[in-house]
Order: structure tokens, then C-alpha cells, then sequence
């Protein structure tokens, strides 16, 4: 199948006017399409959309296997095929598509009887974003023994976090229902009740290649988040407190030296007085 050309601005119009008809079967055949062998352009037309909006569900299925067993095969490739007419890929690279699916989720009134839904779909893209994300050498024992023997000035050492490292904090049990959708093929047996309006939050990362979904400690998603924002360990303890009173930073720090997420602990210069 190919589109007449009419000059520069001819296929470049042919080719918007194709891609606009590619998804949306409401549309007409693009002027100037004609099929190889003389076959009705419409009918080809419809198969090729199919095969490239069933292509596009795919792709989303990979990246949210668990809200795809949360809302059964049927419902999740029809809310997906809405979703791939309405944000068609903006790049070659399909592993980062879907980035706006959560959002997409939770405007989705067929899906507002599971409000926990968007939540579990961002842990999803999450776990996604930190397999793709850069490398980095965790941190080395020596210099977190020597950063440790800081005395007074341990609370101005800057952490710098590994680049997969991301938070969410939810009002729902997001990490319980990811796990317990963890088995093969999965849930077998069906599971055990989950209170899903009990609050949660998440720490994901990668630790070498394999990609974790780690439950956070209470405020560790405030103490990670002021980190990134160039905080010291001091000021980010403090916002953690403020933020979760029973904030325990050596519960926290723990996992994080664990699975290698520092990748730079210093001491800035200290100001002549």
C-alpha cells in the first residue's frame, strides 16, 4: 500500500493524513492511497491498522503485565486500544511507551471502580524507567566507613542516589498488590484478601539487573525526594521527620547502602570562619 506523492509538502501532507487514518477508523482513506495490486484500498487499510493498534496493546501488556491480571485480558486490551488511539507513540523506542497510561487510567470512568489502579500502573512505569536507566558504581565500604566517622559534621554530607532510583508514595497497598501478582503465570490458587486502602510507598530501583520493588519505610520517600533536590543528610533527615515522626533514618539508609543506590557520599568544603 503507498500514498501518491505530490511534491515535498504533498508527502509530508499525504503521510500526517495517512498516520491520523492509521488510528482512527472513523476516518476516510487517505487521498491518493491505492493498494499494489489494485485491491480495495479500505479493506487493506483496516487490516494494517489493526495489526499496528494490536501491535501498540502489546507493547503495553508488556509494560503493565499486573494491571493487565487486575482487570482481566478482555477489559485491558480495550482500554489499551482506546489509549493507542488517543497517544500514538512519539518515538521508535516502544520500551518507554506508556508513560502517560497511568494518567490515562485515572480519567477512565470504566476503571473508577478501581481507584488503586493508576497507582499500581506508575509503579509499573517506574520499574520500567529503572531498568533503562543509566549505570553507576555504588558507593565503596571504605568511603562510607570514612563518611561515618564524621563526628559533628555528618549531617552536611551530600548522598548522591543512583539514576533508577525512584519513589512513590500511594493511599493504596500498591507494592503488597504487585507482589502478590508476582507469580508465574499469575495468581494461582487466587490470593489472600489485601486491604487496599491501606496507604503505601515505594522505593524502585535497580540493583545490578535486576530491577526491586522495595516497601518503603515511613518518610523514606521524603528523605529520598529531598536528596534529589540537593539536600544534605542533615536537612533531608529533618524533612523526613517533619514529614513522618517516627522516621528512622538508619532504617532507611540501610537499604539503600544494601543495593548499592549511593554512588557518592562527601563532605563539602567547610567555610573559613
Amino acid at each position: 500500500m503507498t500514498a501518491a506523492r505530490e511534491g515535498t509538502s504533498g508527502a509530508s501532507g499525504s503521510q500526517l493524513d495517512f498516520a491520523a487514518a492509521l488510528l482512527d477508523p472513523q476516518l476516510a482513506v487517505p487521498r491518493g492511497l491505492r493498494a499494489w495490486n489494485g485491491s480495495d484500498p479500505r479493506a487493506r487499510l483496516a487490516v494494517y491498522r489493526n495489526n499496528v493498534v494490536s501491535s501498540l496493546v502489546d507493547a503495553l501488556a508488556e509494560t503493565f503485565p499486573v494491571i493487565q491480571q487486575l482487570v482481566g485480558q478482555e477489559f485491558f486490551r480495550a482500554m489499551a486500544a482506546i489509549f493507542v488511539r488517543q497517544s500514538p507513540p512519539r518515538s521508535q523506542v516502544l520500551a518507554h511507551y506508556g508513560r502517560d497510561f497511568p494518567s490515562f487510567i485515572a480519567a477512565f470512568e470504566p476503571a473508577r471502580a478501581l481507584p488503586y489502579l493508576a497507582d499500581v500502573a506508575r509503579l509499573e512505569v517506574a520499574r520500567v524507567a529503572a531498568y533503562h536507566a543509566a549505570d553507576a558504581d555504588p558507593v565503596s565500604d571504605e568511603v562510607v566507613s570514612l563518611a561515618l566517622a564524621s563526628g559533628d559534621r555528618m549531617g552536611e554530607l551530600q548522598l548522591v542516589l543512583h539514576p533508577s532510583l525512584s519513589t512513590l508514595q500511594s493511599p493504596f497497598a500498591v507494592v503488597t498488590l504487585w507482589v502478590a501478582h508476582q507469580t508465574e503465570g499469575g495468581i494461582e490458587g487466587g490470593m489472600a484478601p489485601v486491604d487496599v486502602d491501606a496507604p503505601e510507598s515505594a522505593l524502585v530501583l535497580r540493583s545490578g539487573l535486576d530491577v526491586l520493588v522495595l516497601r518503603a519505610p515511613e518518610g523514606a520517600v521524603a528523605f529520598v525526594d529531598a536528596l534529589r533536590l540537593g539536600l544534605d543528610l542533615g536537612e533531608a533527615a529533618a524533612r523526613a521527620g517533619a514529614a513522618a515522626p517516627a522516621f528512622d533514618l538508619t532504617a532507611t539508609l540501610s537499604p539503600l547502602l544494601a543495593h548499592g543506590v549511593l554512588t557518592s557520599l562527601h563532605l563539602p568544603p567547610r567555610l573559613p570562619a
